[in-house]
């Protein structure tokens, strides 16, 4: 097959598809992309879209969560880290402070399950 007759094979393809399904799919292709490409620009400008800073964050877990201070409530069984919701939504009357997870730990508090390292 020679150039030339592949490009009448495809003309002729493309002939037997709806001019309407046509615009449709391109529209969908174009949206796609567009939010594509948008989410990957804020998560840039966020400074997460480094590949590096996200292998980072795996590989040091224990360094990222053992040096900072963790909250829990005394009514409750978890603590959460500074950045997780849960944290916000214990009142200051119910409020522990712990130096690091560990010491959240030894006290008989375990971590909530929506709440990791950064």
């Amino acid at each position: 097959m020679t150039i030339a007759e592949a490009r009448e094979k495809c003309k002729a393809a493309a002939a037997a598809v709806p001019r309407d399904a046509l615009v449709v799919a391109v529209l969908l292709l174009t949206a796609s992309a567009s939010f594509g490409l948008g989410l990957l620009a804020g998560r840039d400008a966020a400074g997460q879209g480094s590949g590096q800073a996200f292998a980072a964050a795996l590989a040091a877990p224990q360094t990222a969560s053992s040096s900072c201070q963790v909250f829990a409530s005394k009514n409750g069984a978890r603590y959460y880290f500074p950045w997780c919701s849960g944290a916000d939504r214990i009142s200051a009357a119910n409020r522990v402070t712990f130096a690091s997870p560990e010491a959240a730990t030894a006290a008989g508090y375990t971590l909530a399950a929506h709440c990791g390292v950064p």
